[in-house]
């Protein structure tokens, strides 16, 4: 929704939930992947993945945390690419400037996790997960096809912006929004 009022996009307010099915995901150019972090796809649906991006599909995967949940999902999208890395993106890449410049690669955290560690500065949902990862995968044109936002949770940006004014001014305003309409503009002119 917010997208749609916030930027010059003709995007559906209104979500779909799809399936790792090549049907469904012909229709849809931008994927978002949440909690990832026990994923376990199968050999057909590694292959319907791979087929969606290498055919100009974007997926952008998001909050998950910790490094047991980094791991499954590396080991996972490994089925999806075996001959290709997740690399870290550096502040500089333009993912983080497209339309709004950012200064950090910023950790959102749930609303009550940064409530409870709002006097200390915790940004963190857990111990093993203190910085927030950017890593993607790109196609054979240099094209990121795959966005793993780890150790962070920007959907929690957009839709808990009206659950408290401090966090809407401190992680949905300053990064969660700015973030998130970088990367589907980017995801849609690449």
């Amino acid at each position: 929704y917010r997208r749609q009022q916030l930027t010059s996009l003709q995007v559906n307010p209104n979500g779909a939930i799809v399936d790792i099915d090549p049907e469904q995901f012909r229709h849809f150019p931008f994927l978002y992947m949440i909690e990832v972090g026990d994923i376990d796809i199968t050999d057909d649906e590694a292959k319907t993945m791979r087929e969606y991006m290498l055919n100009g599909g974007f997926i952008m995967v998001d909050d998950f945390w910790g490094q047991a949940e980094w791991e499954n999902l590396y080991d996972n999208m490994k089925r999806v690419f075996p001959d290709r890395e997740p690399v870290e993106l550096p502040l500089e890449h333009e993912i983080f400037r497209m339309v709004f410049p950012l200064k950090v690669k910023p950790q959102i955290p749930s609303v009550g996790h940064a409530m409870a560690g709002r006097s200390q500065g915790i940004t963190a949902e857990r111990f093993d997960a203190e910085t927030p990862h950017y890593r993607a995968i790109f196609d054979d044109k240099k094209r990121i096809v795959m966005l793993i936002c780890h150790n962070t949770d920007l959907g929690d940006g957009w839709e808990e912006e009206g659950t408290d004014p401090w966090y809407f001014r401190e992680f949905s305003e300053k990064y969660a929004y700015p973030l998130g309409i970088n990367i589907l503009f980017y995801a849609l002119t690449h």
